[in-house]
């Protein structure tokens, strides 16, 4: 059968989707070996060259972390680094302190939007069914807005969302926890700190048993830039793995337990580097 084409929404807005520990104008890498062309503040630049503006208005949101100001105060310092020097902060520690007018009014007056890291959790607890979230994916979808994200702050972008499950347990069948994230990316699932973190069977996983969804693991220091939905190029000094289950022909899902590795067979697997393009699948039909 031959599939219909997918008449989703194409979003004139731009993801900045960061793997976590992005250069702020260190002279060497973040913890690894200097590649040959290693760019000071790559990342970072990309965030800002994908407004088009030379100092655009940048709301940081730091409500994932659990220190906010000293967060904020970095992001602050690198961002004037690069020529941003309109920068505001948005931090809420519960959905009470969520002032949806006022948000909405900074939400229409800002060129870009950058989540920073903490605890993903936050993010989709905190904004999840807000007319905040709306607003900003009205935006997204309408208007050149950029969104960007680190670490956790990029995990949450994606729908489905790992909160739980590090390299000791990814191996055991249910010791991957996933929820629903904002959606900016749907079918899609972000994990950071990829390579560093030896995160691969926990994404396969997540993969696995939700085989609608692509992974993409993104390394620290790398991101990846998403124009139109779908069309992602890779930016930095390291690597995105691409974990596609489509193809997948067999797997131990139903005999998962705490105690028993997953299995999977003909799971397909890209590596891509700098510059490199890839475009996202789109297989799963909206619906009203």
């Amino acid at each position: 059968m031959k599939l219909q084409e997918n008449h989703c929404p194409v979003p004139a807005g731009i993801l900045v989707v960061i793997g976590g520990h992005e250069n702020k104008g260190q002279d060497e890498p973040h913890d690894k070996k200097k590649p040959s062309d290693f760019i000071k503040l790559e990342v970072l630049q990309t965030f800002r060259d994908a407004t088009h503006k030379r100092d655009p208005r940048v709301e940081v949101i730091t409500t994932a972390s659990s220190e906010p100001a000293e967060m904020f105060k970095e992001y602050q310092k690198v961002f004037e680094k690069i020529g941003i020097t309109n920068i505001g902060q948005i931090h809420h520690t519960s959905r009470k302190d969520l002032n949806e007018d006022q948000m909405l009014e900074r939400i229409k007056n800002a060129d870009a939007f950058f989540f920073a890291g903490g605890d993903q959790l936050k993010l989709t607890a905190t904004y999840g069914g807000t007319y905040f979230l709306t607003a900003l994916k009205y935006r997204y979808i309408n208007e050149p807005i950029v969104i960007g994200g680190t670490s956790a702050g990029a995990m949450a972008l994606s729908t489905p969302m790992i909160y739980a499950g590090n390299e000791k347990v990814q191996e055991l069948g249910g010791d991957i926890k996933v929820t629903t994230g904002l959606e900016f990316l749907k079918d899609v699932c972000i994990d950071t700190h990829f390579i560093n973190r030896s995160r691969l069977i926990r994404l396969a996983q997540t993969i696995v048993t939700n085989p609608t969804s692509v992974g993409i693991g993104i390394e620290e220091d790398t991101a990846i830039v998403v124009t139109k939905g779908t069309e992602m190029r890779v930016v930095g000094n390291s690597l995105v793995i691409i974990v596609d289950g489509f193809g997948i022909t067999a797997s131990n899902i139903s005999e998962f337990s705490e105690d028993k590795p997953v299995t999977a067979r003909d799971l397909k697997i890209h590596i891509l580097s700098d510059g490199d393009l890839y475009e996202i699948p789109q297989i799963n039909p909206p619906h009203k």
